[in-house]
């Protein structure tokens, strides 16, 4: 049974009708400002930290990043599946399916969230020991992920609840409750670290709390929404058959997560044998980069909700034409933002440390990272197209051999040989190519098998 209409938010968007290009930009320009908040919660710990504690204390937080990304990605992933099926669903008309994807989506999110809570407490230090973590900021790291992960439950709450607004098109409210809760996450970082001197555990409180701000927002948002996304919290419960349909979307992509952050753990483990002022250093680079991921992770996301809605709703001719975009957006927006990065590389790695040492370590990371970044712009337009066709085993498969496995493989045979920093590096923009060159052959077979269909 269906409904003649689902979509009347005036924040949503109409994904199937209308100007396809002018509609991806405003769906994901709040979306990239969004990340790029989201983003600033770690950076203004980093910053706030490095400039106002030491580098120690930078090194610390920065240590937690692939740890802390390899535990929540699977239930991420799951938020990933969302996306697809509410997208799809709205294409659809369909309210029923709507209602019980919304509300499966809310409960799993809860309930994950609790369940991460009580994983990261549990291996926060084995692990953080076994990542051969310096001895001179582990106790400081365990500290920032437990606090961290206290929070978990809100913080599955945004991210899947966001997923259900983006789906429909509606990227400005998420936007708006997160530079509410970004100044918030400043004011408190700057209290905590400068007032009560509790350093990193200072940071690691004061974005609980701004996620958690966040989180209840967009509930909020939900429980009033007039559209076939309204929640209504008595009513939340698992669909069984929704839920294997979201884990059938979300599982590949959360496992590709977190197998990108297995890769990215080895090669945090090398990285830690150069010493506290090489961590600090490459944290501080790779913090700015995370610009450039958010931007083509954005036009991944719009890629995925534009081709899932006008699949669910047969309007095949605007897939081809919304990969198009995304792909030239993206890559046209990355080489702006690594080409500003490359110009002004000195004061801002200098923001967060202004030892030459850190500087010098970033630079190097730079170099490198930056020439090549538009290159996973593309990359991530068409894993997310072929996840909007819902073909979610073929990017996940290249995505785990040409990222992954390539990278555990470089660390094996190549770093031992040529044992440098560089070394590391270079890891990550051959992978991107090769899988840009895979998951581009793919795209090109299913839309020509979906228009012959």
């Amino acid at each position: 049974m269906t409904a003649a209409k689902t979509n009347n938010s005036k924040y949503q968007i109409d994904m199937c009708r209308g100007p396809l290009g002018k509609q991806i930009v405003i769906f994901t320009v709040p979306l990239i400002l969004s990340g790029i908040l989201q983003m600033l919660f770690h950076s203004a710990d980093l910053i706030i930290v490095g400039r106002f504690a030491s580098h120690q204390a930078l090194a610390a937080v920065g240590a937690t990043g692939s740890l802390t990304s390899l535990i929540v990605n699977i239930f991420i992933g799951l938020s990933v599946g969302t996306n697809v099926l509410v997208a799809r669903y709205i294409g659809e008309k369909n309210r029923i399916k709507l209602f019980q994807t919304t509300h499966t989506a809310i409960f799993v999110s809860l309930a994950g969230g609790v369940l991460l809570a009580a994983l990261g407490l549990l291996v926060a230090k084995p692990i953080l020991q076994q990542m051969d973590t310096p001895d001179d900021v582990i106790d400081m790291s365990v500290l920032y992920m437990k606090i961290y992960f206290s929070g978990m439950p809100l913080i599955m709450l945004y991210n899947f609840g966001s997923a259900i607004l983006r789906a429909s098109g509606d990227t400005k409210r998420p936007f708006y409750f997160l530079v509410f809760s970004g100044i918030i996450n400043v004011l408190l970082n700057l209290f905590f670290v400068l007032v009560c001197r509790w350093d990193v555990g200072g940071v690691a409180t004061a974005t609980v709390i701004s996620q958690a701000i966040a989180a209840v927002l967009v509930l909020r948002v939900l429980v009033t929404e007039k559209s076939g996304c309204r929640i209504r919290l008595n009513m939340l419960k698992i669909d069984w058959k929704i839920l294997r349909e979201m884990m059938w979307f979300g599982i590949p992509a959360g496992f590709q997560s977190s197998c990108f952050s297995i890769a990215n753990i080895m090669i945090q483990t090398a990285l830690n044998g150069f010493g506290s002022e090489a961590l600090a250093g490459y944290t501080a680079a790779a913090t700015w980069e995370a610009v450039g991921y958010v931007t083509g992770n954005s036009f991944g996301q719009a890629a995925t909700s534009f081709v899932s809605q006008n699949f669910g709703g047969r309007q095949y001719g605007r897939i081809r034409q919304t990969v198009k975009y995304c792909a030239v957006f993206s890559a046209g927006m990355l080489f702006v933002i690594s080409s500003l990065l490359l110009i002004f590389a000195d004061p801002a790695l200098a923001l967060f440390n202004a030892k030459v040492s850190v500087i010098r370590w970033g630079m190097l990371r730079f170099s490198i990272i930056l020439p090549f970044q538009f290159v996973s712009g593309i990359m991530e337009t068409l894993v997310g197209a072929l996840r909007g066709l819902g073909h979610v085993a073929i990017p996940t498969v290249i995505m785990i051999c040409c990222i992954c496995i390539f990278r555990i493989i470089w660390l094996s045979v190549v770093f031992p040989n040529w044992h440098t920093m560089a070394a590391l590096i270079w890891s990550y923009p051959i992978s991107w190519l090769l899988a840009v060159a895979a998951n581009g052959v793919c795209f090109h077979y299913a839309q020509k098998k979906l228009f012959c269909r």
